[in-house]
C-alpha cells in the first residue's frame, strides 16, 4: 500500500523526501526483511504472553524422549505471528497488482486458515479432557481430520494450477533461435548487457530439469499428441501433488525446536534469489534461465517469509519459548511448494527441501514397513528407533541443539547445490 501511496504521489508531481526509494526493488525487499524482523521479534513476545493468559499451549505426547516434559505447557499457534509477518510487509511494499503476489497472499491466508483450525480443534479436545477430568492423551484422531486437510491442500493446489496455467499475465520469455532479423510478428528485440537479442513469449507449462543442459521441459510432453489439449489437468495434479508434500513434509519436520523455522528461512533464501534473478533479464540471460516478467515482486513477499523465520527463531529457539504449531508449519510448507512452482523449478524441490523429504520418506518407510512385518511375522519391527528422523538420532543420545544445528547444516549444503546447478549442466 505504501508503494501505490508513494507511486501516485510521485506521479501526481507530489515529491516527498526519500519516496523514489520505493520505485527501487531492492529497497523494499530490504525493507520487506526489516519490518517482518520488527513485528516478529516485537509482538511475538506479546503474542507469548496472550497466549499463556489463554492457556493456549502444547500438548506432549509421552514417548520417552529427552527434553520432552520441559515443553509441557509451551505456547503454540505461534505461526499466526509468522502469518502476519508475511503478509503486512507484503501488502505495505509490493506491488499488489501482480498475480503472483496475490497468489503467494490467496496461499499463505488459505493454509494459515487450515492450521489455524486443526490447532484449534487439538486445543478444544485437550480442554474438553480436562473439563471431564479425564487425562489428555494427544493422538492421531486429534485435531482436523486427515482427509479434510488434504481437501485444503488439494483445494489450494487447483487455485494455483489453474491461475498458473490460465491467467493471461503469466508467461515467460524464451531467447529466439532462427533468422535475423525475424519475420515472425511475435519475435520482438530486446537490449540484454549492451547486445540485441530476440526473444518469444510462452504460456507453455515449463520447468527446469536440473544438471541438463537443454533444461527447459514441457509437460505437454508427458502427453500423447492427441491428448495434448488436456496439459492443464497433468499440470494441476502436479500441483497438487507438490503443494500436498510439501506442506505436509513442513508439517512433519516441526518436532524440534528451531528445525522447521530455520530449515525454512534456509529455503527462502534460495528461492529469493531464484525469483529474483528469474524476474530480472540481465541476470536471466547471464545464468541462461527463463526470464518470469513480473516475477521479481515476488522478492520482496520471499524477503518478508525469511525476516518472520528468523524473528520467530528468536523464540523459538532451544528451549522454545512458542510453538508454530500447524498455523505455521503447514503455511511455510505450502508457502515454499508454490513458489517453487512460480519459478518453475518445483524438479529442484527433493534437492533443496531435502531434510523436509528425507523426514517424510522415514515416516512412510517406518510405517510400511512395520505393517509389513507385521503380517508377515506376526510382530512388527521398525526401521527406525523412532520416526520422523530427527526423533530417530533424539533416541540414540544426540542432544536436540546438535541435530536441528546439523540439518541446518546440510540445507545450507543442498541450497548452495541448488544454486550450482543453474550453473552445472
Amino acid at each position: 500500500m505504501l508503494y501505490h501511496l508513494f507511486h501516485w504521489l510521485n506521479n501526481g508531481g507530489y515529491r516527498f523526501p526519500g519516496s523514489r526509494l520505493f520505485d527501487f526493488i531492492t529497497f523494499r525487499i530490504l525493507m520487506g526483511v526489516l519490518l517482518s524482523l520488527l513485528i516478529t521479534t516485537f509482538y511475538g513476545k506479546k503474542l507469548i504472553k496472550l497466549l499463556k493468559k489463554k492457556q493456549i499451549s502444547e500438548s506432549i505426547r509421552e514417548e520417552g524422549l529427552a527434553g520432552e516434559e520441559s515443553k509441557r505447557g509451551t505456547p503454540t499457534m505461534g505461526g499466526i505471528i509468522i502469518i502476519l509477518a508475511i503478509i503486512i510487509p507484503t501488502l505495505l511494499l509490493a506491488d499488489l497488482t501482480k498475480v503472483y503476489v496475490q497468489l503467494m497472499l490467496i496461499s499463505t491466508v488459505w493454509l494459515g486458515i487450515i492450521g489455524f483450525i486443526d490447532d484449534y480443534l487439538k486445543l478444544k479436545g485437550k480442554r474438553n479432557a480436562q473439563q471431564k477430568g479425564e487425562a489428555y492423551k494427544k493422538g492421531a484422531k486429534d485435531g482436523l481430520a486427515g482427509w479434510f486437510k488434504i481437501l485444503g491442500q488439494v483445494g489450494l493446489g487447483i487455485t494455483v494450477g489453474a491461475t498458473l496455467y490460465f491467467n493471461s499475465e503469466v508467461k515467460t520469455w524464451r531467447e529466439y533461435v532462427g533468422k535475423i532479423p525475424p519475420t515472425d510478428s511475435t519475435v520482438f528485440p530486446k537490449q540484454v548487457n549492451g547486445k540485441t537479442k530476440y526473444f518469444t513469449e510462452t504460456k507453455t507449462p515449463l520447468t527446469t530439469i536440473p544438471f541438463v543442459k537443454n533444461h527447459e521441459f514441457n509437460y505437454s510432453k508427458l502427453l500423447p499428441a492427441s491428448w495434448r489439449k488436456y496439459t492443464w489437468v497433468l499440470y494441476i495434479l502436479i500441483v497438487i501433488f507438490i503443494i500436498t508434500a510439501v506442506s505436509n513434509g513442513a508439517n512433519l519436520t516441526d518436532g524440534l525446536d528451531g528445525l522447521a523455522t530455520g530449515t525454512s528461512a534456509i529455503i527462502g533464501s534460495l528461492l529469493g534469489i531464484l525469483a529474483y534473478a528469474s524476474g530480472n533479464l540481465v541476470f536471466a540471460d547471464y545464468l541462461n534461465i527463463m526470464y518470469i516478467p513480473d516475477l521479481g515482486e515476488l522478492s520482496i513477499f520471499i524477503a518478508a517469509m525469511i525476516g518472520a523465520c528468523i524473528g520467530f527463531l528468536w523464540y523459538n529457539s532451544y528451549p522454545a519459548q512458542i510453538f508454530m504449531g500447524d498455523t505455521g508449519s503447514l503455511t511455510l510448507g505450502g508457502i515454499i511448494a508454490s513458489l517453487a512452482i512460480i519459478v518453475h523449478k518445483e524438479l529442484l524441490l527433493p534437492i533443496f527441501c531435502g531434510v523436509f523429504f528425507v523426514e517424510t520418506l522415514s515416516v512412510m518407510m517406518q510405517i510400511g514397513y512395520f505393517k509389513y512385518t507385521r503380517k508377515r511375522y506376526g510382530v512388527g519391527r521398525r526401521v527406525f528407533l523412532k520416526a520422523p528422523l530427527h526423533h530417530h538420532f533424539q533416541v540414540k543420545g544426540y542432544h536436540e541443539v546438535k541435530i536441528v544445528t546439523r540439518f541446518w547444516i546440510v540445507t545450507v549444503l543442498l541450497v548452495i547445490l541448488s544454486i550450482v546447478t543453474l550453473k552445472l549442466r
